[in-house]
């Protein structure tokens, strides 16, 4: 199937992948297109970080094949076509972000121009502060600086926006969509949902090394079917799930979440059944709500 489709960039084919003598990966499948934002996402532990490093290069697989670009991706010919922000990565404490960047960009064939790198990553006002003097958030754009510098065909976002302020947070959003809409094929993974429903055009979520749904954000929210209410009530779980309409309850705290395909029955009988109630907040459902009840769903198969 991959093979068939000229806008795979990077792939998985039945990948297994065992690290500490413990599995991490099962025939898995998985591509990454140009033109789009996928996002990766899934709990700690499900796979997301290796699967990285095998499309990036840096591990091997135990079984199955991995391309780059229809290349092995240990091959320096697919790895120039890629830039790859990691989610720990340190930066040298006495160069400039202007000297650091130009020092990158030196590695490709058609870099962009320093100026244009710094811009698109708002760090044109820090060019001669010296990395050592950067805040977190800064010194997170600056990563993402080296990862663009190259023009990249495919860019790789590991928790791209930790330690950023929300201006900071919604212009690299703004960037990341512009290379996908230029063609790139972007690769993001977060713990930030609400950041990969604003930027993905499509939605992987993994499970003990597994694809448990491959979709868009809307299609996946959509499985819940329905809409959440948050609230403080004195009720068990097992009491809201017994009310009309409620599909899935979890308390956290001193805070219910509900899912329900019926607010307006579940709210009255929450009502009527709690005249503690507190706090009642009713909401469509997130793609974080979705997620979580589709771990759900798989950790009772698996149990």
């Amino acid at each position: 199937m991959f093979d068939q489709d000229l806008s795979v960039v990077a792939a998985l084919k039945g990948v297994s992948k065992r690290l500490g003598g413990n599995p991490v990966l099962d025939r898995l499948d998985l591509a990454v297109r140009a033109g789009e934002v996928t996002a990766l996402l899934g709990p700690n532990g499900a796979g997301k970080t290796t699967s990285v490093g095998l499309l990036t290069g840096r591990i091997k697989p135990d079984a199955g094949q991995v391309t780059l670009f229809g290349l092995d991706p240990s091959r320096s010919a697919s790895r120039a076509r890629m830039g790859v922000m990691l989610q720990a990565a340190g930066l040298p404490d006495v160069l400039t972000v202007e000297e650091l960047v130009t020092l990158q960009s030196g590695y490709y064939r058609d870099p962009r121009p320093v100026a244009e790198t710094l811009a698109i990553a708002g760090l044109a006002d820090l060019a001669r502060r010296r990395c050592a003097a950067l805040s977190g958030g800064q010194a997170r754009r600056v990563q993402y600086a080296l990862a663009i510098c190259g023009r990249p065909d495919l860019l790789v976002l590991d928790e791209p926006t930790g330690a950023m302020d929300r201006e900071s947070r919604h212009a690299l959003w703004a960037t990341v969509r512009e290379a996908a809409n230029d063609g790139a094929a972007v690769l993001l993974t977060s713990h930030d949902l609400a950041e990969a429903d604003a930027l993905a055009d499509r939605v992987l979520v993994m499970e003990r090394g597994q694809i448990l749904a491959d979709d868009t954000p809307a299609a996946i929210r959509a499985l819940v079917g329905g809409s959440t209410i948050r609230c403080r009530t004195a009720l068990s779980p097992a009491n809201v799930l017994a009310l009309p309409g409620a599909r899935r309850a979890e308390a956290s705290g001193a805070e219910m979440l509900i899912v329900t395909g019926n607010a307006v029955a579940t709210v009255g009988a929450l009502i009527a059944a709690d005249a503690a109630l507190a706090d009642l907040r009713v909401a469509d459902a997130s793609l974080e709500d979705a997620i979580a009840g589709l771990l759900q769903a798989e950790r009772r198969i698996a149990a």
